[in-house]
């Protein structure tokens, strides 16, 4: 991978893929919403959760995050990081380390979702969460 840091590296691919051009404060508040899906324990039950465990299990869940399905665009990138850009690569690590170790406060709130608003319309989820506050072009739920 990128660092070798399993957690580390698929945040950074991940943000890199879904928020790249919303600059540091979109990319980090993706992030926040992944560590804070990864923090959360649904039903406080100590069971796997529906979307995922650990940030590799979080990020990589099938339909969490579109950058990772079959057929997205970003794929070919993440599957070979060598493609990315040196400089933004390393700008998602920095965040992503950033994150990871709580060095930068979660400017989502909490958030545990988020869409694009360059989507035609609205998820159905979006409705049945609490709107938060919209970062760049993402709208932060929870």
């Amino acid at each position: 991978m990128i660092t070798g840091d399993k957690d580390v590296d698929t945040l950074a691919l991940t943000i890199w893929a879904e928020a790249r051009g919303e600059g540091v404060a979109g990319m980090e508040a993706v992030a926040w919403v992944i560590r804070n899906r990864v923090k959360t324990d649904i039903g406080r039950d100590g069971k796997p959760d529906w979307w995922g465990e650990g940030y590799e299990g979080v990020c990589k869940c099938k339909w969490q995050f579109s950058c990772w399905n079959a057929g997205d665009p970003n794929r070919k990138f993440l599957d070979n990081p060598k493609l990315i850009l040196q400089s933004q690569l390393a700008l998602a690590v920095k965040i992503a380390r950033a994150v990871v170790g709580g060095m930068v406060p979660d400017p989502t709130a909490g958030a545990t979702h988020y869409y694009a608003t360059t989507m035609p319309s609205p998820p159905a989820w979006a409705a049945k969460l609490r709107f938060i506050k919209q970062i760049g072009r993402h709208r932060f739920y929870v």
